[in-house]
């Protein structure tokens, strides 16, 4: 018997090989799938919900007061999206220049500038499928995916067997964790561990540099230069080497620069390639679809045609100014993600909620439209963390509207 294989969209990876089993339409075993994915693709749920002022209406309602706001609203917000299908993410920035919105997303606060210099051409990449095939050094660089991606060392970087890396994790791949803690990731590398204190890091790149150079590496904060010198030794050895970069690396970082620097470096000695640890699985695609666009990957405001971008027009920086005055938030928490200092501003405008799941932001909207699981009870495309299209298909068939058909419905109400 022919077996169906389903997409899960629990995270960035976007994993293609999963099997499900359900019965009128409630999936009850999920096969393949991480700890995280099962969890995701059993969140189908059963009646839907329209809500203005937490009481229920119906959707044509619901609709019709989300469409009043926006067109009432001199400059509102549009947030989220990093859940969504690039079919609602196109939507979304169509809405946006209708309405002269802000919009944005989660990648302005977390790897977003990545990203950006990957679609510039600034930073060799490769895909996870050249990881599993052909990758000899990988470094998990302030992440953790054994917590965040559990399938990324099993199913791409360390533990497969590739075309060219048959013998795999045991002689032919060696994997290097550079954090600032022994995380799940971390112990896996064993020896291949390199602790560095909090904002370390472009220290820690420097010295680097130096013992790629043939230098003696130092830093202020005394790493035993013999260490370094080894790691240096191993990257200069790569046939095919592969940065994982996590959220630890770019917070520590005033910019990227230290890491435009390492990678030049780098692919003067040996061959090296960067992939960003995207979290949410089309995080990518947002930027992806956003920078066709405008040439900007977040952050923009769209006026009378115009497109504005800027630190001033991101999520954070325009509700610590109250410049907007209206928030449509899509498949985002903003109020539980964001410092209370900033979120609580949402708290005195209109907002708008669409998620698939109750939020503390949906349960404090004027109105929540409670939509289908993209992956599980709506199909759509979506972009994966090393740039990779994916299509999806359900898995269920549900009552809920698609982030997609409720955003057609409000830009035909506007």
């Amino acid at each position: 018997m022919e077996k169906n294989y389903y997409v899960c969209t629990g995270c960035g990876l976007l994993c293609d090989d999963i099997e499900v089993e359900s019965e009128k339409n409630i999936i009850n075993k999920v096969y393949t799938a991480c700890r995280v994915g099962v969890a995701h693709m059993k969140n189908a749920k059963g009646e839907t919900n329209f809500l203005v002022d937490n009481k229920p209406v119906d959707e044509a309602t619901a609709v019709r007061e989300a469409a009043s706001i926006l067109k009432n609203a001199k400059n509102p917000l549009i947030f989220g999206l990093g859940t969504s299908t690039d079919e609602t993410q196109k939507l979304a920035i169509e809405l946006a220049k209708k309405t002269n919105a802000t919009l944005d997303d989660t990648s302005s606060f977390c790897l977003g500038p990545l990203v950006e210099a990957l679609l510039q051409d600034k930073l060799k990449t490769c895909t996870l499928e050249d990881v599993r095939n052909k990758a000899d050094v990988i470094i998990f660089w302030g992440a953790d995916p054994s917590d965040s991606h559990p399938r990324h060392l099993s199913k791409h970087s360390y533990f497969p067997r590739g075309s060219e890396k048959q013998k795999g994790w045991e002689e032919e791949r060696t994997a290097i964790a550079i954090d600032v803690r022994k995380s799940h990731t971390a112990k896996i590398c064993g020896n291949y561990f390199f602790q560095i204190p909090p904002g370390g890091d472009t220290e820690f790149i420097d010295a680097l540099i130096a013992a790629l150079s043939g230098k003696l590496p130092k830093t202020s904060y005394k790493y035993p230069p013999k260490k370094i010198l080894e790691l240096a030794n191993i990257l200069k050895g790569a046939k095919f080497g592969v940065i994982f970069a996590g959220l630890g690396l770019i917070y520590s970082l005033e910019d990227l620069e230290p890491v435009f620097r390492l990678m030049k470096v780098l692919n003067e000695k040996a061959n090296f390639h960067l992939v960003p640890m995207v979290g949410h699985y089309n995080m990518r695609g947002f930027n992806e679809n956003l920078f066709a666009e405008t040439g900007y990957v977040n952050r923009v405001k769209f006026e009378d045609g115009i497109v504005k971008h800027g630190p001033e027009y991101s999520v954070v920086e325009s509700l610590k100014a109250k410049t907007v005055d209206a928030a449509l938030i899509i498949g985002s928490d903003p109020l539980s993600s964001l410092p209370r200092s900033v979120s609580k501003n949402l708290l005195e405008i209109p907002v708008i909620s669409i998620d698939p799941c109750e939020t503390l932001t949906s349960k404090h909207a004027k109105i929540y439209i409670n939509t289908a699981v993209s992956g599980v009870e709506a199909g759509g495309s979506a972009t994966r963390m090393d740039g990779t299209k994916v299509s999806f298909k359900p898995v269920v068939e549900t009552v809920h509207p698609s982030d997609e058909a409720i955003l057609k419905k409000i830009m035909e109400a506007v």
